[in-house]
């Protein structure tokens, strides 16, 4: 056995040797596969034991193969390795426990006194959403929760107050007394679903709601809040310079202010595979520091007595620092705003002493910076859509045959477009082909036309868009911006005329069930070994890539969807015509039910109201309806309301079901052939899905463990 063991590290020994590969960016890997092992095990035994176990592995190889010169490559991984790993948890853990909040017990309605740490404006929605410092009435204990409050309260506000100006009373800082109906984070409807639970914990969160009744101002805000009111005014200057809905793009791109957007232009833009360009991240950032550099270096080598005796990159490194900086700020510092600004000050360090500018050290060491800070941040689609978007650029364009189709050459100005618009348009597929399974893991819906539409987006925004508003802010100070507005409009007019148009083609969209970790693993890891190996060992990475796209269309679509508390159920169902539909036991209102419904049944239609189906019979009470699945016939007793019913008839009912949904406790004496749904066994799981033909069930509860933000029994 020993001599097993021996020819295998041998083997890894002469692979490590023979590999030329950065080996930095895989400790950056590991780091992030620590915390996600966290998320991943259930218990703080568990990762407790994960810390010792990669300690004790580490340990391992530095005694087993102390002064060995032979071991060198392997010994430095594995003690490296697992000290990275040990690290990534460690952190993650240590950051749970410093920021988490324990949500509120249930719901609730009370009067609150609290002070404003933050305002989100979201004009688009009639809104404002204020995030309050509280002190529990009962036990004193301070917290945070986030309240939404209409705008014909803001109005009430400003009026009590005396004062014209809304946000002079209802900013950071300013102390208000309000009534509100609060709610615990909620966790997630469906399995795969959003997990807000899990983000207001991190957030810091108890409760979430909305203001009932007048918002009382005690104290106004005692400070200016420099960037939140300047952040503000752009908006709104912004918007009053650009009309209709190019007006809020457009304060997107200049303020971090998505609020105003609406929801039709918000879903032409995700259906087209251009959301992105709406979250200040890589592209803006990049595209501020790129021009306050360029103009900067060009400026100053005007003037040959500065040229001559400074050197100008310097001077233009650091001013474009200055200005990714405040963008970064004044566009309120998101994550992904965050990590963009940190890769780009690493870009400008590397241009500012002649290094390489472009590396994947240097995506790395963006990736850890964000990660030391938040690392909750890895399991979102932000952090992951973001790495995975410039780790396809840098590791497409450091290949040798990209190298060597854009190496210099004579030839002429339009053979050279040629050649620039065609790598433009295989960067743009690259990076689609990157992110869709991220896109399908984690939004399950994915726009197949996004290349084509980043290849028109991308540069329209980069060089005509954002340069505009540029000047046209600029221009402003002298009372001459109005015709930089004027081609801004009709540039971001064109953007949303290209999403519309793109989000309206057949089959624009696809949609799939929800992966599971195994397959989206496979995914990552096969595209991380594609992008962070080299020679022609990489090419290993497409057959795990090979096999999650083989599983991925595996997946099978769940028969039955059940929503966290009972009261949202999904049968998916063939109709007439062949297509799948979805029968819906509610006709809901709230939009977040129907769209996870639609999308983790993969079904693109509205839904049909279940008592609408010629294959269910309803009464006031309950629906049945009786499903063909796996050779078997399976019936179902949903509950329509909470009216009691004669316990006998139920039971009698529920013994002649193979599944009984409902949104409250049923008694004992219910007992289907398969499974009982109720409030008693939903606390406890969480949402469901049901796959008949596999007779599988899919539980929330599967993935949570002990984490603090989820409570079985407690929702």
């Amino acid at each position: 056995m020993s001599s097993i063991w021996r020819t295998i590290a041998d083997k890894l020994e002469s692979f490590l040797e023979q590999a030329q590969f950065d080996r930095a960016p895989w400790l950056a890997v590991i780091f992030a596969c620590g915390i996600m092992t966290w998320f991943g095990l259930k218990t703080p035994w568990a990762w407790a034991g994960a810390i010792g176990a990669s300690l004790i592995l580490g340990g391992f190889a530095l005694a087993a193969w102390r002064g060995e010169v032979a071991r060198d490559h392997l010994r430095n991984a594995v003690i490296a390795s697992a000290i990275v790993f040990a690290a990534g948890i460690s952190v993650v853990w240590l950051r749970s426990e410093m920021v988490g909040e324990e949500a509120i017990d249930r719901p609730v309605v009370e009067r609150v006194q609290g002070y404003i740490l933050s305002r989100e404006d979201q004009p688009s929605q009639d809104r404002i959403r204020l995030v309050l410092a509280v002190r529990d009435a009962t036990t004193g204990q301070s917290r945070k929760i986030r309240v939404n409050v209409p705008l014909e309260k803001v109005e009430q506000a400003r009026t009590q107050y005396g004062t014209v100006d809304d946000a002079s009373v209802l900013t950071e800082g300013a102390v208000v007394r309000l009534r509100v109906r609060l709610m615990p984070p909620a966790s997630p409807m469906l399995p795969g679903a959003y997990d807000f639970a899990r983000a207001a914990w991190f957030k810091g969160l108890s409760g979430t709601g909305s203001a009932m009744g007048q918002v009382e101002v005690l104290e106004a805000a005692q400070s200016d809040g420099f960037i939140a009111r300047t952040q503000r005014w752009l908006s709104s200057h912004v918007r009053d310079n650009v009309g209709a809905s190019a007006g809020t793009i457009a304060a997107a791109f200049a303020s971090g202010d998505r609020g105003a957007i609406t929801e039709g232009d918000r879903d032409a833009m995700r259906d087209a595979g251009l959301t992105h360009l709406l979250a200040i991240s890589g592209l803006h950032v990049s595209a501020v520091i790129a021009g306050t550099y360029l103009l900067v270096i060009k400026l100053l080598a005007l003037f040959p007595a500065l040229a001559l005796r400074m050197r100008l990159p310097v001077m233009a490194a650091g001013m474009g620092a200055v200005a990714g900086i405040g963008y970064t700020l004044l566009t309120g510092a998101q994550v992904p705003t965050v990590r963009a600004c940190a890769a780009a000050m690493l870009v400008l360090l590397a241009l500012a002493t002649g290094r390489e500018a472009l590396s994947l050290r240097m995506v790395a060491a963006a990736a850890v910076f964000v990660l030391m800070l938040w690392p909750e941040s890895v399991v979102g689609p932000s952090f992951q859509m973001s790495f995975a978007a410039v780790l396809a650029i840098v590791a497409l364009h450091s290949s040798e045959p990209v190298k060597a189709f854009l190496a210099p050459r004579e030839e002429s100005h339009l053979v050279r477009l040629g050649r620039g618009t065609a790598m433009l348009f295989v960067t743009g597929l690259v990076i689609e082909i990157a992110l869709m399974p991220i896109v399908l893991f984690h939004f399950h819906r994915a726009g197949l036309y996004g290349a084509v539409a980043n290849v028109l987006a991308i540069p329209l925004v980069t060089f005509v868009s954002m340069p505009l508003i540029a000047l046209g802010l600029l221009f402003d100070l002298a009372g001459l911006g109005a015709p930089f507005w004027w081609l801004t409009e009709k540039s971001l007019n064109l953007l949303l005329a290209i999403a519309h148009f793109t989000s309206a083609q057949p089959g624009a969209v696809k949609l799939m069930p929800q992966m599971s970790g195994f397959t989206i693993a496979l995914f990552v890891g096969g595209g991380l070994w594609l992008a962070l190996w080299s020679g022609r060992a990489r090419l290993l990475g497409f057959v795990p890539a090979a096999i999650a796209t083989v599983l991925l269309l595996l997946t099978p679509i769940p028969d039955v969807l059940i929503g966290r508390e009972g009261r949202h159920v999904g049968i998916t169902v063939t109709a007439e015509d062949g297509s799948r539909r979805l029968l819906s036991l509610r006709d809901s209102r709230s939009s977040y039910s129907r769209d996870n419904l639609l999308e983790l049944s993969s079904v693109t239609t509205e839904p049909i109201p279940l008592v609408e189906w010629e294959g269910a019979r309803c009464s006031p009470e309950f629906c049945t309806i009786a499903l063909e699945r796996g050779g078997r016939q399976w019936s179902l007793l949903l509950a329509r309301n909470r009216e009691m019913i004669e316990e006998r008839a139920l039971a009698a009912a529920c013994e002649r079901a193979d599944i009984v949904v409902a949104d409250r406790f049923l008694p004992r004496s219910c007992s289907p052939r398969w499974l009982k749904a109720d409030r008693r066994f939903l606390q406890q799981s969480g949402g469901l899905a049901l796959d008949l033909e596999n007779e599988r069930i899919t539980q929330v509860s599967a993935s949570q463990g002990e984490h603090g933000w989820w409570r079985a029994g407690e929702r």
